[in-house]
């Protein structure tokens, strides 16, 4: 008799579920005890109608991913990197600042607020009140205090909950999303793990969900260690399809949204290179053939971002643990980036 022995799941990816077996929680309590911080932030939003969203890393992709549902509100919003406004600033007069960083202690965040001189209309996003973020200017806090694993999970759930506290409050009605978080769907990823067991890397692609793709190509490398990465799809339709073929794996998302047919187009040109394909699906329609594919309940906004997170996340941790023994532990950097 033949006795294989099981791999112990690394410590990293043990804490990584401690995290995302509470976000849920923490996500719904994250809205409902920042309505009145929400409300002065969307008071400021209408009353300027510009909003600039700075961060690093998974804040930044979270900024990106909410930057269109700003937009929806008819409010002139981008989204930057913290680096990129410290060294080609954007001129803020007249614009609200939300400022997300998770810890709240970030080399940039530092450097930034000591280097400007913050406005009325500069608020925080972080999951640590009392960090350097939170002393500084007016914040929505994140239940649950801050995130302690490595790659981020909770943090993005909970951000993204302190968002739609905002977005309420600017008219946006959250029911959707709020019934996704109370009701999350169990999903099997062993297909879409098996179709990526042989590539080298992963592009992730989307659309209106751009900044969901981000958020998960930044997860893939930092816990797999390969350089996995996001195009927009229109900029991955742009010359670097030249790359795919069966040792590119590619993920895209696709919301109801107006922009799903261009996703699906998209889809269709991914399976014809040969390279495997997982889509994270909330558009209603018929899957693409050839692909494999996570199909949800129709849905747009933070409802399809609530809906697939959780998937994309589980499938993340899957990978990185099928490629490197010590998946979720970091050998380069850590949780809190301290240095630029």
């Amino acid at each position: 008799m033949i006795m294989t022995a099981e791999k112990n799941r690394p410590a990293g990816l043990v804490a990584i579920d401690r995290e995302m077996a509470r976000q849920h929680e923490d996500a719904l309590a994250s809205f409902e005890s920042n309505r009145e911080a929400a409300a002065e932030v969307a008071a400021s939003i209408r009353k300027n109608g510009r909003l600039v969203l700075l961060g690093m890393g998974a804040s930044h992709a979270v900024a990106r991913a909410v930057e269109p549902l700003y937009r929806a509100h008819g409010i002139d919003a981008i989204a930057m990197p913290l680096s990129e406004q410290l060294g080609q600033p954007l001129p803020l007069t007249g614009r609200t600042v939300l400022v997300t960083s998770q810890s709240g202690e970030s080399a940039e965040v530092l450097r930034w607020f000591s280097e400007t001189d913050p406005q009325a209309d500069t608020f925080g996003l972080t999951l640590e009140a009392g960090s350097f973020l939170g002393r500084t200017v007016p914040c929505l806090i994140g239940t649950g205090g801050t995130e302690l694993a490595f790659a981020a999970t909770r943090s993005l759930t909970v951000t993204f909950a302190l968002h739609l506290a905002i977005l309420a409050a600017l008219g946006e009605d959250p029911a959707a999303a709020l019934a996704v978080l109370k009701a999350t769907e169990t999903v099997e990823i062993n297909a879409a793990l098996e179709a990526l067991s042989t590539v080298a890397t992963v592009v992730t692609s989307g659309r209106r969900l751009q900044g969901l793709a981000e958020a998960l190509g930044l997860g893939l490398t930092e816990l797999s260690r390969l350089p996995c990465f996001s195009l927009e799809g229109g900029q991955l339709r742009h010359g670097p399809m030249e790359m795919l073929g069966p040792k590119i794996g590619v993920v895209i998302f696709r919301g109801d949204d107006p922009t799903a047919e261009l996703i699906t187009a998209m889809a269709v040109s991914v399976v014809e290179t040969g390279a495997p394909l997982i889509m994270f699906d909330a558009s209603g329609k018929p899957p693409v053939a050839g692909s494999v594919t996570f199909a949800f309940k129709p849905a747009t906004g933070l409802a399809a971002i609530f809906a697939m997170l959780p998937v994309a996340q589980r499938l993340m941790v899957a990978f990185a643990d099928s490629r490197v023994e010590n998946a979720g532990t970091p050998v380069r950097t850590t949780k809190i980036t301290r240095s630029e």
